[in-house]
């Protein structure tokens, strides 16, 4: 059965993009197959893949406005099991264009929910890559997903934030998604160094206890050259640091899903 899996947090810089990029790849490097929705405007989840998100045809905001179908949409990457939606600049202007249309807020969910018994049902897995904020395209994504998974980074407010996006999920189950749920939540840029990297790992344990992943990513140059190379950093040096984390994450990440497909 596939998981469509928002990684979502209305503040940038907090690793979400990396994670969305490396965790799938991760994930299909181990033999599952995943698709990736890139649903940010700067594309940064296309150009990290080695695709252009200058592409005006096979693009996300396309399906979105239904200029083309989802098969049209779907590109392969360099990656066996891997294929992505890639992004485009006209996604910003999408809010304004649809201001009118009442059931806006519901156009990726019936798109995916049409072909997820065809096109989709290869796919395990479904990563969409949301805006750093809590726009139309980040709403659009959490009433189509099943499942969210939060990068928390180790920093200075990082904990406030994250309230305030429990808030907006809450809000979005009882009138949108009734049954969406966070299925973890992941620790990045820890530095064990850094004193306040281990008080916001342990305040993060308490208060959200198991949802919390026992993975955490460290800081690591290697995951901030990889997307210049337009490849996931598992890709470009699988040896380092960063990358060990990310398959440590994919194998948690697998693992939860064992566990449910038990129960």
């Amino acid at each position: 059965m596939t998981t469509t899996i928002s990684v979502i947090n209305q503040k940038g810089g907090v690793g979400k993009t990396t994670t969305v990029i490396n965790l799938a790849a991760s994930l299909s490097i181990m033999g599952q197959t995943n698709l990736v929705i890139d649903l940010d405007p700067q594309g940064n989840a296309t150009t990290g893949f080695g695709k252009s998100n200058n592409n005006e045809d096979n693009n996300v905001y396309n399906l979105l406005i239904k200029k083309i179908n989802l098969k049209e949409a779907i590109q392969k990457t360099n990656i066996d099991n891997l294929d992505i939606i890639g992004s485009h600049v006209n996604l910003s202007g999408l809010e304004v264009e649809t201001a009118s249309d009442a059931k806006r807020a519901f156009v990726l969910k019936e798109i995916l929910s049409e072909e997820k018994n065809n096109s989709l049902n290869k796919y395990d897995n479904i990563f969409i890559d949301c805006p750093p904020s809590l726009s139309l395209l980040t709403i659009m994504s959490l009433v189509a997903s099943d499942e969210l998974l939060v990068p928390l980074q180790t920093e200075f407010f990082a904990l406030e934030g994250i309230t305030q996006l429990v808030k907006t999920i809450e809000r979005i189950k009882e009138n949108l998604n009734p049954t969406l749920t966070i299925r973890g939540i992941l620790l990045t840029m820890f530095d064990k160094r850094n004193k306040l990297s281990s008080e916001v790992d342990r305040e993060a344990r308490n208060y959200f206890k198991e949802k919390v992943y026992q993975t955490v990513i460290q800081r690591n140059v290697r995951l901030s050259e990889a997307p210049s190379h337009g490849m996931p950093c598992v890709v470009y040096d699988k040896s380092c640091v960063g990358s060990k984390s990310y398959f440590k994450l994919a194998e948690e990440f697998s693992k939860k899903n064992n566990i449910e497909s038990a129960a």
